[in-house]
């Protein structure tokens, strides 16, 4: 009687590699799709966060009877519209906006409870009160303060808007360009009004 061995069955070395392979194929193939539904969630929550900002904006114009800019401002008829950016941090809005400046909003009225941010510099409402998009930048908001209801658009300042408050982000990018309407880093901005 002839006895046949069993020769154990498993994965070779050589098939290992050739399962391990296919994987990261399909992994790289998946990839540039994941990130397309990243970047348009990315967008996505920035159009909300926009609409919410030019609709707090709104509210406590419809409560106190003016837009919330800085005091200075007020009543200055020298320039048509004011913008909340880089240089004029939109912390001082976000104060009046959370309620937090019982100065020009002496109510203490909450118009917008954005989100904290989890970590300096990411999306959300930082512990110093800079309001970030989900790419990292802090948002824009431009307000009419000579009360004409027309803002200057941020991408061509020659053209008016007929707005009393307009917002926007500068996107993935990081970059805007004032007045330059065919500068593609404005390309993947967020626009409250568009």
């Amino acid at each position: 009687m002839l006895l046949h061995r069993k020769r154990p069955t498993a994965f070779t070395l050589i098939e290992l590699l050739v399962v391990i392979s296919i994987i990261i194929i399909l992994m790289g193939l998946l990839f540039p799709a994941f990130k397309g539904v990243q970047d348009q969630a990315k967008r996505t929550q920035a159009k909300n966060d926009l609409s919410q900002l030019v609709t707090a904006v709104t509210a406590f114009y419809t409560e106190y009877g003016l837009y919330p800019i800085p005091s200075n401002l007020v009543g200055d008829n020298s320039q048509p519209d004011f913008t909340y950016d880089e240089g004029n941090s939109n912390a001082t809005l976000m104060k009046i906006l959370t309620g937090k400046d019982d100065v020009t909003n002496p109510k203490k009225i909450a118009f917008m409870q954005p989100s904290p941010a989890r970590q300096q510099g990411a999306y959300g409402l930082q512990s110093d009160d800079r309001f970030f998009d989900p790419w990292g930048s802090q948002y824009r908001t431009r307000i009419d303060i000579n009360y004409d209801n027309q803002v200057r658009d941020p991408v061509n300042d020659s053209n008016l808007l007929t707005l009393g408050v307009l917002a926007w982000s500068p996107g993935k990018d990081k970059i805007h360009v004032y007045n330059s309407p065919t500068d593609p880093a404005n390309e993947d901005n967020v626009y409250s009004y568009k």
